[in-house]
Order: structure tokens, then sequence, then C-alpha cells
């Protein structure tokens, strides 16, 4: 029988732990930098080249043309397509649905700041379409002077302000979180 030994001896014929063992331990934080950075380069540079050359930022445009022209011949109500706006404001979507209610064109742009607008023109009834448009929330804030129309000052969902025109065969909403120069802007131009 042998002896008694410290808990903290290890017996001859085994090497100690930190001999046993070259794996962990031997890994340095400057390993684990490198490794990352073998990642992270292949990344930054895929983003580069989705930036730099293929627009990665730029939203996507489309041509409101067909969906202005599609609504222009149903016939439910006279279309007006904005004339005369300035460089820098971008189409991003355009869509002309019929309902039982009546038919409603919608057209988003980015302004010249990079702010979201919408332009609906519709002849589903005002009682109906604003509440839609605007949320139950939204309220005549007065009239607004441009153009020739009446337009009226509306509040909308969030920070959205809105422009509306009431006439008896069409509404003509134009609402976003754009700022006032930019909305009258928009209504001046499909007045």
């Amino acid at each position: 029988m042998e002896p008694a030994q410290p808990a903290d001896r290890v017996p001859a014929d085994q090497p100690s732990t930190a001999e046993a063992a070259p794996g962990r331990s031997e890994r340095r934080p400057r390993d684990m930098a490198v490794s990352l950075l073998v990642l992270l380069v292949p990344i930054a540079l895929l983003i580069a080249f989705s930036r730099g050359f293929l627009g990665g930022d730029e939203p996507s445009t489309v041509d409101p043309t067909p969906t202005f022209e599609q609504a222009r011949s149903a016939a439910a109500f006279p279309v007006t397509e904005p004339a005369g706006l300035p460089d820098g404001w971008k189409t991003v979507r355009a869509t002309y649905r019929t309902t039982e209610d009546g038919a409603t064109l919608r057209v988003g742009y980015l302004t010249p700041e990079g702010r979201g607008l919408q332009l609906v023109q519709s002849n589903v009834p005002p009682e109906r379409l604003l509440p839609t448009e605007l949320t139950g929330e939204g309220r005549p804030q007065g009239q607004a002077d441009l153009g020739s129309g009446a337009w009226q000052r509306y509040t909308g969902r969030g920070n959205e302000q809105a422009l509306v025109l009431l006439e008896p065969e069409r509404t003509v909403i134009v609402v976003g979180d754009a700022r006032d120069n930019e909305l009258r802007e928009m209504a001046s131009a499909v007045d």
C-alpha cells in the first residue's frame, strides 16, 4: 500500500494538466481576433460592393405611367398625374384597385429630402376614404391656400400631415411625413 500523498501532487507516471492539454489553454486573444477578422473582411467587402456598385442604399423606383393609364382607362374618376415636380422626386410604388365602394389610385413617392409621401385619388365616398387613409384620428385643421382647389389640412397617422381636396367626382389626398413645402409642391402638381 502506498503512503498518503498531498492532494496537489501529480503521480510520476501521469503528466500534469498544463502539459497534457495543449488545446484550449494555448489559444490567445490574438488568435480569436484573427479569426474574427477573417470573417469580417469578406462581409465588409460584400457590403461595400453592394452599396458602391449595385446601389444598395437607393430605393427601388417604379414607372407609374402604366398605373395612371390603367386608372384613366377605367374612367371611374378624373385622374391627374403630377406635373412640374422638380428633380429628386422618386416614385417607389403605384397601384390602382377597385372595390365595391369605388376605385383608388395610390402612388408612393420619396421626396428630394428622402421623406415618404403618398398621392391618393379615389371616388370612394370621403366618409369611408378619409378614415382609411388618415386613420380615425385624422381631423381637419383648416384651409390650405394653394392652387385653384379648396384644399384642407388634416392630421394623419403619427407624425404625418395631409392635404385633402374634396371634389364631387373624386377625393385627392396628399399624405406623408414630408415637410409642408413638399406636401404643397405635390398638391400643386396635381391641382
